[in-house]
């Protein structure tokens, strides 16, 4: 199952005195009505008859089908991965409402090794392709529009052309598969079981995680040292499944005769590694001006000589700490949608009424936030854990832009609706940005201004700088385990070797911070999937100041962009808007306007 977005968000289910008021809870019964539902065993034994058939009609015989024939083998391929979504969204969103139920764990891996025994005879279909040439495909594209539509999934098979091992092998790592599997459901049922400590009162890994947000420093530290004390006693366990999940990617990629870890990643992102690299140039060049300069101000803020990282998190001290209820966070978010296009607003709408958010903090839900596509002729289910702070409300107003994305692109069909990582967070901090912006016009004083701007500078900080520091970690991660097996320490220095960099000389370094990497689920389930995030944030930030430059017609420009869905090369979707990702420049526009929100908090310490 694909999470889009797991944002860290934090608590439990009520705050202080305001009671969030009725949070919603997925209905799922638009994929199944239950696990025993008599539609699952009709859709699992079509998919068994199904993907036997396909095999037995199409394999060794890809190189003779004329256009119309290789229309349909790519439309029945379509439906085979339709029906399987739809089967492991309904078992995997069931998993995440409740990860410690044994019974729903059971169902959601019976489903997930099912399907891998019966699709295993399908993995000739993207081999074969590989192995016809470019002539023969363009004449059959020119034969038939139809067919033609489906050329840059044809585009993003064949970019994996120089790396595919015989059909075999491949067969053999499709089946392997569910042992990687194993490793992040280990990683996840063992952060979901984590309990902490902090004044007498026992929390998971949400509700630890929000106390680093409250305003009682003391308890900020002592949440910290709590978090440190926990994820030390389990390091060894977190040790072990980042060591093989790295051994088995660098034994695929040794295989493949990938040039670096990163490869894959920027290969299914289609972004080219160059692009990526003047990213991550343009981002570490602005340490000094973003991260550095803000927590300078922050700590003056804060009142402290040097900033702890019980810090980093902390509200300011003229802060709110008020409770935004969920009405007034659905209020909230709905307005921002709805002003910048009332189709926008339309979308978003059953997400409240429908069952399509499941909103609470509760024992065993899986941590973070995602909004999760499930597959084109259903709907996205979005996921929160929502507390009421807000925070919380940005990541509501996030999570729902990628639901409105994944509603507006599931007309191109199964296919060509996924969006790479790299476009698929351009909604969702664009519905951030407009909430953002709507609350800003809503400041009634410099005070509340101040408080806004800070909180979006630090979000785009998280999202930006602390992201490129994660993808950096990794890079070291990766390039180190090749060298052998890494022990905790090991780890914990690599860590420890981004963060100074990133933070800036405000901050100290807690005894037990260098274990902090042990928590993040990117790492496990999606090697080098953070630099989407920055790279969504910069792109968003470009794209945003076209928009306050009041281009004309930019409202249908961005529909059609997000309609597009994985149909079309960054390149093209941002050419309408008259910018270029492969132009250094196109990312300091980006970084300017965070620059430029830090320009703004500055200039009212005057």
């Amino acid at each position: 199952m694909t999470r889009t977005h797991p944002t860290p968000t934090f608590d439990m289910a009520e705050t202080g005195a305001a009671p969030l008021g009725n949070l919603p809870e997925w209905d799922l019964s638009d994929l199944y009505t239950g696990e025993d539902a008599p539609e699952i065993k009709r859709d699992i034994d079509w998919l068994e008859g199904e993907c036997a058939s396909f095999a037995a009609d199409y394999e060794g015989k890809l190189a003779d089908l004329d256009a119309a024939g290789l229309l349909t083998c790519v439309q029945r391929n379509e439906k085979i991965n339709q029906i399987a979504g739809r089967i492991m969204s309904f078992a995997g969103l069931r998993y995440y409402q409740l990860t410690t139920d044994a019974g729903r764990a059971k169902f959601m891996s019976d489903c997930q090794e099912k399907i891998t025994n019966f699709t295993t005879p399908l993995v000739f279909f993207t081999l074969e392709l590989n192995r016809l040439s470019d002539d023969h495909l363009t004449a059959l594209f020119d034969a038939n529009a139809d067919l033609a539509r489906y050329q840059p999934v044809f585009r993003r098979i064949r970019a994996m052309q120089p790396y595919q091992l015989s059909d075999e092998l491949e067969k053999f790592l499709h089946d392997l598969g569910v042992v990687g599997d194993a490793w992040e459901r280990l990683f996840d049922e063992t952060i979901a079981g984590l309990t902490f400590t902090v004044d007498d009162e026992e929390l998971n890994i949400e509700g630890t995680l929000n106390l680093l947000t409250e305003q009682d420093r003391a308890k900020r530290e002592a949440a910290a040292h709590e978090l440190a004390r926990v994820f030390s006693d389990n390091i060894k366990t977190f040790a072990r499944v980042h060591n093989t999940q790295a051994k088995e990617k660098e034994i695929i990629d040794r295989w493949r005769d990938m040039p670096t870890a990163q490869t894959g990643r920027h290969l299914s992102n289609d972004v080219e590694p160059e692009v990526v690299e003047a990213l991550r140039e343009a981002v570490v060049a602005a340490y000094p001006k973003l991260s550095h300069r803000y927590y300078e101000l922050k700590r003056k803020w804060l009142g402290l000589d040097k900033m702890q990282v019980w810090d980093r998190n902390a509200p300011l001290p003229m802060e709110d700490t008020r409770i935004v209820d969920w009405a007034s966070a659905e209020q909230t978010v709905m307005e921002a949608y709805t002003a910048f296009d009332p189709r926008m607003g339309e979308i978003a709408a059953p997400f409240f009424s429908k069952g399509w958010i499941d909103a609470a903090v509760k024992p065993g839900k899986a941590p973070g936030a995602f909004a999760h596509p499930t597959v084109t002729d259903v709907h996205p289910y979005v996921m929160l854990n929502y507390l009421g702070k807000p925070r919380d409300v940005m990541t509501l107003a996030h999570e729902l832009g990628h639901g409105v994305h994944q509603v507006l692109a599931a007309g191109q069909g199964e296919m060509l609706s996924s969006t790479p990582l790299t476009l698929a967070e351009t909604a969702s901090v664009f519905g951030e940005m407009l909430t953002f912006r709507k609350m800003l016009d809503k400041a009634t004083d410099a005070t509340q201004r101040k408080v806004l701007l800070a909180g979006k500078v630090e979000d785009m900080i998280n999202t930006v700088v602390r992201q490129i520091a994660f993808y950096d970690f990794e890079c070291k991660l990766h390039a180190a385990r090749r060298g052998g097996e890494l022990t905790p320490d090991d780890i914990n220095a690599l860590w420890m070797s981004v963060q100074a960099e990133s933070l800036g000389p405000a901050f100290e370094f807690m005894d037990g911070y260098e274990t902090f990497w042990a928590y993040i689920p990117h790492f496990v389930h999606s090697p080098f999937y953070v630099y989407a995030y920055a790279f969504g944030d910069g792109l968003v930030n470009a794209l945003y100041s076209v928009y306050a430059e009041g281009k004309d017609g930019f409202e249908d420009l961005y529909f059609d962009m997000l309609k597009a869905g994985g149909s079309m090369h960054h390149s093209e979707l941002l050419k309408p808007f008259g910018l270029d990702a492969s132009d250094p420049a196109f990312w300091d526009k980006g970084l300017s306007m965070i620059s430029g929100f830090i320009d703004e908090l500055e200039a009212m310490e005057g």
